[in-house]
């Protein structure tokens, strides 16, 4: 199975517990998502993204725009899209926020790290509404989410995920990290979401030996990068 493939399984969990089971209040109710003219542009968020992480190196440039035309989030769906669980519940809700009209026309910038083993860390910078952003840090995994088996074409792989001590970071943060064994492959995930003002961002980074500590480092990283550059 490809690290993408097993990447996108892993964030199916992520989202889903995310997600709450439904769309946000936030973005549902236009009154709660950030006004025209106000907030920051995909323009200022790529400016905003790392430039640099040490032991790695980019990989490709910087894509910026509204959320749902991000060429790597069109490639996450379509991913998303073959991965079947033996938990159809715990997937069912993973699309309620990224397919909400706040989240897909929402100003965003992405851009990825990798290194020669495969390994990579990916930030994504995006500008919604205050109280979707604080929904999508307080969320908590279920119990009956926390360990699942996935089919990608005919290979299965079993996943158990685990909440990350309670790091906080910008205004408020949580880390979701998911363990992966697939045939005689182990890989981790882990993957931390942050809220500042104005934007929303994650890091996430993937691997065989990634740590929730090497996760929270690279978020820290982003988010003082963010600090200094947005005004």
């Amino acid at each position: 199975m490809s690290h993408k493939a097993v990447l996108a399984i892993a964030l199916v969990a992520v989202t889903a517990s995310a997600c709450g089971g439904s769309p946000s209040r936030a973005a549902q109710d236009p009154g709660h998502t950030v006004p025209a003219g106000q907030g920051y542009t995909s323009d200022q968020l790529r400016q905003a993204l790392l430039t640099d992480l040490s032991g790695y190196r980019r990989a490709g440039e910087p894509d910026s725009g509204e959320y749902g035309s991000l060429k790597a989030i069109q490639n996450f769906n379509q991913l998303q899209s073959q991965v079947k669980l033996n938990k159809p519940q715990c997937a069912a809700v993973s699309r309620a926020f990224g397919s909400s009209p706040e989240a897909q026309n929402a100003p965003a910038a992405i851009t990825t790290f990798a290194k020669a083993d495969g390994q990579t860390v990916t930030e994504t910078l995006m500008t919604i509404s205050e109280a979707t952003a604080a929904q999508q840090v307080k969320v908590r995994v279920p119990a009956a989410c926390r360990t699942f088996r996935a089919l990608v074409g005919d290979q299965w792989s079993t996943h158990q995920i685990v909440e990350g001590t309670q790091t906080q970071l910008g205004g408020g943060s949580r880390t979701v990290g998911v363990a992966t064994v697939s045939g005689t492959s182990h890989v981790k995930t882990w993957y931390v979401v942050l809220r500042s003002r104005g934007y929303l961002a994650s890091v996430t980074m993937y691997g065989p030996n990634v740590t929730q500590t090497d996760a929270e480092d690279a978020a820290r990283r982003a988010y003082d990068q963010a600090e200094r550059i947005l005004p």
